[in-house]
């Protein structure tokens, strides 16, 4: 027969009340309120309602991506083109445009390519307008993370940028009078209640809901504005709200729309090596943080091919002397095996590399919001498997009493240690309808019961992935569109304040975030460790801030975490080289008193503590060969490295042709594909993407101008094996002289990349 363990029977003087701080019990609904929204049908009555509450002068905040909802700034937007008295400033970040080609032969690529992929998608005016110069004087648009280079010659984008860290986003907007929140939603009854999803953008707009009702009763007007497109992925935790937190709710199918799908781009060689070298250094039941792009696809290729070919994965990092030279550091906050505990993501973009870590079985360490739960399950001293001995750890730590209270029991029910059999009654321990025992677990009798009859199987309630917002192609929305509601549970669209930052919840995300890596990306790094990320030292802005400092900053915060960033060591300028290493930048993103680990494309350089002397040799080794002797003239003259110190030799031969020539026979191989996690291209597509960048490279430098024509003049009739190409671009049968001079240079490119 099963008894109460000893140490739990016996006298107890009175019952222990648990705190609510112990359990990380949720707080009340900041959504709770008697009213209802009005639902509007048509977006003009929408917009009608809109102005009638808060008037001519409009301050309108919208999520960064892909949570706008276009339909309603659209309608604001041409209203105040027509009527000049209403000023309208629209407050966002990331405006996404369909892409559009800048040449001829660009737009005849993307036309059939973005009717295909984009569908109804519908762009947003305003974007057109700015990038046209044709915005009117009573309307002002002002980003704190612009497009990532699709702003640099915007006059009125650059002047209006604002900058600030994500985080600070959501203050930043009510210091800027916003008087209208608008948000892409979906709608879904959840368990017999009507339910709206914050969708992909939970991130700010989580924040500036709590902050309404304060400012109302502050006498500050402040509407919230929903748009319901069933396009939307239905998100469910943090990102589900209540109808009433939304004043208007645009609601009609003809106002859904495709998302917008951004897709997957070619992975390089010197992509490939970072994303190799970066995915050696995740630790197993560790935490993962990454962005958007062809390096973070190249990460979670390698992960994949750790996990799934485990032999071939650590040959690559042999055979590319990466062992050899990163070895122990390896060994110390990496490894090579596969991942048995898996990973939990905690990142501020949840991308669709998540997704596949997910489905291959890395993405499956899972995090409670509670501290003593997640503090056992860290130690071992619980397992998600519940048991009797579950229940009996979880007494003798005192997470609960032995004497349960009503808040106990919910707790236990909630994170499915006793199943949905048991309730709390007056006392008592009701178990189904015919078992009612004292809710004292230091009675024989209750505690047999339970055991018999009240325990669950596995832990419920855990997360996968706390994101504050998502972007990624087509697929990926499909796949979260069509996930079951028990998977899709395991994502957690939050607040970013949650995501990016310690403070407020430190406790508890310090022991869900064990053995982080931040991974980001970056432009420049001086030789003294410091990053350029956002921008130029003229100024201008390249993207913005967005995470990333919060994440290097929170690297060195957390006990065991670690920031990486990721650099291409160099650019390519037409026919011109120039190095991403430099010794210094008239502008910083990352100081370098957060430098800590910096990869390229030539290895690893491990800077945390470094003395300069340190850091400049190591960032020194990852350097392009061609920028070193320069680079380390630099610091000698600045006395900052040894007059008679030297590159070691093992490091003086970085240079692309040594790339290619070290991963030819895995390309051979068909390990490095152009699209590891797939693409929205069909074949044709992918071969005229390069013929075309090719091309525009040739065309734009003077001396490979002159060959590029030549040889394109002595192309004769179009070879049975390139119609299918020129008939994409339309040039099949080209009417006129231009389009026969097209259909040249494309065939002559054909031919010289031997895909003939």
């Amino acid at each position: 027969m099963t008894r109460a363990p000893d140490r739990f029977r016996g006298a107890i003087g009175g019952p222990r009340h648990s705190s609510a701080s112990d359990h990380e019990w949720p707080k009340e609904d900041r959504n709770v309120q008697e009213k209802k929204p009005l639902y509007c049908h048509d977006v003009d009555v929408c917009v009608d309602e809109l102005i009638a509450k808060v008037g001519k002068r409009i301050v309108l905040g919208i999520p960064l991506g892909i949570g706008k909802p276009n339909s309603v700034v659209n309608a604001l937007y041409q209203r105040a083109k027509a009527d000049p008295e209403l000023r309208l400033k629209i407050l966002t970040a990331i405006t996404v445009e369909i892409p559009k080609g800048s040449s001829d032969l660009e737009k005849r690529f993307l036309g059939p390519f973005v009717d295909r992929v984009f569908g109804n998608y519908p762009d947003l005016d305003y974007a057109i307008d700015l990038r046209a110069g044709r915005l009117p004087p009573n309307v002002e648009i002002a980003e704190f993370f612009l497009k990532p280079g699709g702003f640099m010659n915007v006059p009125m984008q650059q002047q209006n940028y604002i900058s600030t860290n994500y985080t600070h986003a959501a203050r930043d907007l009510l210091d800027n009078q916003i008087n209208v929140v608008a948000q892409q939603i979906n709608t879904r009854e959840v368990d017999g209640e009507r339910w709206l999803s914050l969708g992909s953008n939970p991130d700010v707009s989580l924040d500036l809901l709590a902050m309404t009702e304060d400012l109302r009763r502050q006498g500050r007007p402040l509407v919230a504005v929903g748009q319901v497109n069933r396009e939307m992925p239905f998100m469910y935790n943090d990102a589900m709200v209540r109808p009433a937190a939304f004043d208007l709710v645009l609601d009609h199918p003809c106002y859904d729309f495709q998302q917008f799908g951004a897709p997957n781009m070619p992975v390089d060689n010197a992509d490939y090596l970072l994303g190799l070298q970066a995915s050696a250094l995740i630790r197993d039941g560790g935490t993962l943080q990454i962005g958007i792009g062809c390096l973070s696809d190249a990460i979670v290729h390698f992960c994949r091919l750790r996990q799934q070919r485990n032999a071939l994965y650590r040959q690559l990092l042999s055979e590319l002397r990466i062992l050899d030279h990163y070895g122990d550091l390896i060994g110390r906050m990496g490894g090579t095996d596969p991942f048995e505990q898996g990973l939990y993501g905690a990142s501020e973009m949840f991308v669709n590399g998540f997704l596949h870590l997910y489905r291959d079985g890395i993405l499956k360490r899972k995090v409670y919001d509670s501290v003593p739960l997640q503090r056992l399950l860290n130690e071992g001293a619980i397992s998600e498997t519940v048991s009797e001995e579950t229940l009996q750890v979880l007494l003798e730590q005192r997470v609960v009493s032995p004497w349960l209270t009503g808040q106990d029991v919910e707790f236990l029910r909630r994170f499915g240690i006793f199943n949905n059999r048991v309730r709390y009654e007056a006392g008592d321990l009701v178990i189904g309808e015919a078992i009612r025992v004292p809710a004292q677990l230091n009675r024989s009798d209750s505690y047999e019961a339970v055991i018999a009859h009240g325990l669950g199987s596995r832990l419920l309630g855990g997360v996968l992935m706390h994101g504050g917002f998502f972007m990624g192609p087509r697929d990926f929305y499909e796949a979260l569109r069509t996930m079951p509601e028990a998977e899709a549970r395991q994502i957690c669209m939050t607040s970013v304040r949650k995501v990016n930052h310690l403070y407020g919840n430190q406790e508890l995300a310090t022991l869900q975030r064990r053995e982080a890596r931040f991974i980001n990306t970056t432009i420049m790094v001086t030789l003294l460790g410091a990053a350029v990320s956002d921008g130029l030292e003229n100024g201008q802005m390249i993207s913005g801030v967005g995470g990333q400092y919060n994440f290097v900053a929170m690297a060195h915060e957390l006990p065991d975490a670690r920031s990486i960033l990721m650099l291409r060591s160099t650019r390519e300028t037409g026919s011109t080289s120039s190095s991403n290493i430099v010794w210094n930048y008239g502008h910083i993103t990352i100081p370098r008193h957060l430098r800590d680990i910096i990869i390229t494309e030539y290895g690893i350089a491990d800077l945390r503590g470094r003395s300069d002397r340190e850091v400049i040799a190591a960032l020194l080794n990852i350097a392009d060969s061609r920028f070193q002797p320069e680079l380390l003239d630099k610091a000698k003259r600045a006395g900052k490295i040894p007059q008679d110190y030297q590159i070691p030799l093992e490091h003086s031969c970085n240079t692309p042709g040594r790339i290619q020539t070290r991963l030819a026979p895995f390309k051979e191989m068909g390990l490095l594909p152009d699209f590891p996690l797939g693409t929205d291209f069909t074949e044709e597509e992918i071969i005229l993407g390069r013929v075309l960048k090719g091309l525009k490279q040739r065309l734009a430098t003077r001396g490979d101008l002159m060959k590029t024509l030549v040889r394109a003049i002595t192309v004769g009739a179009a070879p049975e094996g390139a119609k299918r190409y020129l008939a994409r671009l339309q040039l099949d049968q080209p009417e006129s002289h231009r389009d026969r001079i097209f259909q040249k240079l494309i065939v002559s490119e054909l031919m010289a990349g031997d895909y003939l």
